[in-house]
């Protein structure tokens, strides 16, 4: 049966943090992390050589491209319809700790060591470089505005023609973030394992719900859902907007990380980072249901889907390459 939990109010004030939070999951605010793989991996598919630890993955269906930010200074884009093709290199200032749609072809690269969001023209590689200090770690557009979540200010930014229109307060360490209901963003917060909505036109924090044990990665669904991954509770968590209700929660064994969402097909793919697999849920109803399941490359901490074909690409934070699985 699905559970329903009722959203918390916030304000947009500088968080408590002391244990009467009622986000907090415990005393220590530490961020979960992927399971330490098992050496070895027999992976589904073909695999694409890398030199490196893909730290990050996403693709893009208007331009077909696959972009892989590299545990180095740049991203490599390779043709989805062509992956053996050799990849453009776009070079960055420094370790891109995400990729996230820009819309019209383009994605933003949160580079948090340079308090740097770039965004890359995925037609032309071209860059364009926005400098927004506290260390960027996620973006997003609502109505034409960019939404900065800046880690080691506790905040998320308001960008508009490229400066800072308004800061909102009220997180402990924001990351993901995505496009929510009614010009709304939702924020993923990982050290408090909450989704919280900013209301972007106002520039204030509105409701919050608790994400699981340790929440890490997040996307949304074409019914408008949030789906978040509790990586320290083995969850699959539904999150809907309109109201801000958690609607699901299943367990998913294995220490589940990266997502992504096949928006043709309904199905959420979930990495296992303990057992070096990657599962598809149809989540469409009422909970979700596995239809897939295949062994991975060795640390499967990235993955993306082409709704076009259904094909899946699982990167590898351990230099074994990308993986492509046709299902």
């Amino acid at each position: 049966m699905p559970v329903v939990i009722g959203a918390l109010a916030l304000s947009a004030c500088a968080p408590d943090r002391t244990p009467s939070d009622p986000l907090l999951v415990g005393d220590e605010l530490v961020a979960p992390s992927p399971a330490a793989s098992p050496p070895s991996s027999s992976p589904a598919g073909t695999v694409l050589p890398l030199d490196g630890p893909a730290r990050a993955l996403a693709l893009d269906t208007t331009t077909r491209t696959l972009a892989v930010a590299m545990d180095g200074k740049e991203i490599r884009l390779f043709s989805v319809d062509d992956p053996q093709a050799p990849p453009r290199v776009v070079a960055v200032p420094d370790k891109v700790s995400s990729l996230s749609p820009a819309g019209d072809g383009a994605l933003f690269a949160a580079v948090p060591s340079a308090n740097a969001l770039v965004r890359v023209d995925l037609r032309t590689g071209a860059t364009e470089q926005t400098t927004v200090e506290g260390a960027p770690s996620g973006a997003t557009v609502v109505n034409g505005q960019t939404v900065v979540s800046l880690r080691n200010r506790n905040a998320v930014a308001v960008l508009n023609g490229g400066k800072v229109a308004r800061e909102v307060t009220g997180f402990f360490a924001p990351t993901a973030v995505l496009p929510g209901g009614a010009g709304d963003a939702l924020v993923l917060d990982i050290n408090r394992t909450a989704l919280l909505e900013v209301k972007v036109a106002e520039g204030t924090v509105g409701s919050a719900i608790r994400a699981g044990d340790g929440a890490t990665n997040a996307v949304t669904d074409r019914f408008g859902r949030a789906l978040v991954v509790d990586t320290r509770g083995g969850e699959l968590l539904a999150f809907s907007t309109g109201p801000f209700l958690m609607k699901q929660r299943f367990p998913v064994a294995g220490t589940p990380y990266g997502i992504a969402y096949d928006t043709k097909r309904d199905l959420a793919w979930v990495t296992l980072t303990e057992r070096n697999e990657v599962v598809g849920f149809h989540v469409a109803g009422g909970e979700p249901v596995e239809k897939h399941r295949f062994p991975t490359v060795r640390q499967p901490d990235s993955v993306a889907v082409d709704p076009d074909s259904g094909r899946v690409f699982v990167a590898s934070a351990d230099r074994e390459g990308i993986q492509v699985v046709q299902p």
